[in-house]
């Protein structure tokens, strides 16, 4: 299911049926900052909307340097510690950035708390391409790293990404709240 695929760069991507995921590229900014200003971004995903200065400055300082050191951490043992990806999404048909699936730790609740999170632009929302992308990035953890759990989170009202998280066999939790907003909280465990 994963790769690196031979394009001269070493991009390390995940192959889904309808979309590819792969490492986040300098080339992704203005993708990435346009699809977080849209209001079903802005809405639902914490800190996400910020100037695309600010962007371009996690992009290239912390968000690409990250995905390396994952990806090292991959290679060599398996153990991630507190590494994130970042994984793009492309459109296999169109060749474009649509979105995003990423994994990293959620420092709000308390470990185990390495989360799955992602965001899909509205024109392609609703085609199944966010539960590809989650259920391929599920596997390529659970099958190349030391993870043994994953939380998810989403809004109570945000009903796309709950049934994304549903569909991956994510295991409902409780209710929580983080920064005033009421999020329903899954699990899912290795089997």
């Amino acid at each position: 299911m994963s790769n690196l695929q031979n394009t001269g760069k070493n991009i390390f991507t995940i192959e889904c049926e309808d979309i590819i995921l792969r490492e986040y590229m300098v080339e992704d900014l203005d993708d990435i900052h346009r699809i977080t200003w849209e209001p079903e971004i802005y809405e639902f995903l914490l800190d996400w909307n910020v100037s695309k200065e600010q962007r371009e400055d996690f992009l290239i300082n912390y968000e690409i340097p990250e995905n390396k050191q994952f990806l090292k951490a991959v290679s060599e043992n398996g153990d991630i510690g507190h590494h994130y990806l970042r994984l793009g999404m492309i459109s296999k048909e169109t060749g474009k950035f649509i979105g995003w699936c990423c994994t990293g730790i959620l420092d709000k609740l308390p470990p185990p708390n390495r989360e799955i999170f992602y965001g899909i632009s509205k024109e392609h929302s609703r085609k199944g391409y966010m539960t590809q992308a989650a259920k391929g990035l599920i596997t390529y953890l659970f099958e190349n790293t030391n993870v043994e759990e994953l939380i998810a989170i989403a809004q109570v009202r945000n009903v796309p990404s709950n049934r994304v998280i549903q569909k991956c066999n994510f295991e409902f939790q409780n209710r929580i709240e983080i920064e005033n907003k009421i999020f329903n909280y899954y699990k899912l465990r290795k089997n």
